[in-house]
């Protein structure tokens, strides 16, 4: 049986699209994947918005917290690293792929943009999952 795939996602605050990656790869991926988020400069905090789109999708994200790259690199090496937008503030971490997703920060989006941003990375997820 084929071991676990490990997808580290990054943005700057790890307060949203990074969040909602990691949400995504595990309701997408279930228990054949590992996923983490983290970010180059977290904000400490999941954004609300995030918590409110993904609980639509009866996804509990207030659980998650805002991590820094340090936080996660015990993980490494990675099958994939995903980066969103934090261009040279992300620093390099062991991976097999490194991936850079060009998602707008929906951080200050009304909800139905939120949303629109949440369905491209749940699709964007879906498509990495099956080229891993």
């Amino acid at each position: 049986m084929p071991s676990k795939k490990k997808i580290l996602f990054v943005c700057v605050e790890n307060s949203n699209r990074s969040q909602m990656s990691q949400a995504f790869a595990s309701i997408h991926g279930g228990a054949d994947v590992a996923a983490y988020s983290a970010g180059s400069k977290p904000s400490g905090i999941v954004n609300p918005k995030a918590i409110a789109a993904m609980k639509e999708l009866g996804y509990d994200l207030s659980v998650h917290d805002s991590k820094s790259l340090q936080e996660v690199e015990q993980y490494a090496p990675f099958d994939a690293v995903v980066t969103m937008g934090c261009g040279d503030a992300c620093p390099w971490m062991p991976a097999k792929k490194f991936i850079e997703w060009q998602i707008p920060d929906p951080k200050h989006m009304d909800p139905a943009e939120f949303n629109q941003v949440r369905d491209m990375i749940s699709e964007k997820v879906k498509q990495l999952l099956a080229e891993l």
